[in-house]
């Protein structure tokens, strides 16, 4: 008996690294799977292959699982309506979307083209909107369903060159939990993850110094894809059902729960606030309860998926 038995899963970018892992799992857990994988590079843009989805597809076949594979991009509405209707067609259903496909496209925001911002905002956050919004609706009709989407604490927290991916992985962050506020009447669930795995994306990251050769090599020897994957599997299962508006983190063997942004002080001044008396007074009093800028790069190292 799998978590998964009996279930339709979704897994976006289901060709390699997270999502492959995902999808495997989710076969072995007694789920039938579509592996969707548009196929392109990590930068992506490109036309992209059929052909690395169904490896995936063939590998959960082979090893006695049911799959099938899918092609579509993420970014376009139409190619996640096929997506939905080929769950339908071939298995009947569909309980659960785990969603960690993406691209990167980093640079530094002054040097950013609109292309570079587009592309990024398009693959992730409007690929995000876009596997949810064509199934929540057969979600609350059913009363089951659950939604594993991935954000990273280059929103969380922050990371140099990285406004693009950091600016859509937040607003992930934000779709999430209105779509676990919306759903809970209805079952529908919602979670999201920032994942520490080595993966494709990982590896496209710039070594410049022997500190961040070390940081990558520590990565990508004890932060494996398939370590995520067991917690996308656990949240996308019923047996996860109190679990629902959540951020988690995995880094190799541990599994970290975010707190969400809430209120941490607050002054007041009868007589109202001048811009004077809030650069005097107000930032002052605030400023030990401040965000350290530097906090991202001594809590969690550079994580794109």
């Amino acid at each position: 008996m799998g978590v998964l038995d009996g279930k339709v899963v979704l897994v976006t970018g289901g060709a390699g690294g997270i999502g492959k892992e995902c999808a495997l799992l989710a076969a072995r857990e007694g789920a039938k799977v579509v592996v969707n994988d548009l196929g392109g590079s990590v930068a992506g843009g490109d036309v992209g292959d059929a052909g690395p989805a169904e490896i995936t597809a063939q590998e959960i076949r082979a090893a006695g699982g049911e799959a099938v594979a899918n092609s579509d991009s993420v970014s376009d509405m139409g190619g996640v309506k096929r997506m939905i209707e080929q769950a339908m067609d071939s298995f009947g259903g569909l309980h659960a979307v785990v969603n960690p496909a993406g691209i990167l496209r980093d640079k530094m925001f002054h040097k950013m083209d609109d292309a570079d911002w587009d592309a990024v905002i398009a693959v992730h956050l409007r690929g995000a909107y876009n596997v949810t919004r064509a199934t929540v609706e057969h979600f609350r009709n059913q009363e089951e369903g659950s939604y594993v989407h991935f954000t990273s604490t280059s929103g969380l927290i922050g990371n140099i060159g990285q406004a693009n991916y950091a600016a859509a992985k937040l607003g992930v962050m934000g779709l999430s939990r209105i779509v676990a506020m919306e759903g809970a009447a209805k079952n529908v669930r919602s979670n999201i993850i920032a994942p520490f795995a080595w993966t494709r994306m990982i590896a496209t990251i710039p070594v410049k110094d022997e500190a961040s050769a070390q940081r990558v090599a520590r990565m990508q020897n004890a932060m494996r894809a398939d370590q995520v994957a067991q917690l996308a599997v656990a949240l996308a299962g019923p047996g996860s059902a109190q679990v629902s508006g959540q951020i988690f983190a995995v880094r190799g063997n541990e599994v970290v729960l975010f707190d969400q942004p809430r209120p941490v002080k607050s002054v007041a001044r009868l007589e109202g606030w001048t811009p004077q008396s809030l650069m005097d007074h107000a930032f002052p009093a605030m400023t030990k309860d401040f965000t350290d800028l530097g906090a991202s790069a001594t809590v969690f190292p550079y994580d794109p998926i």
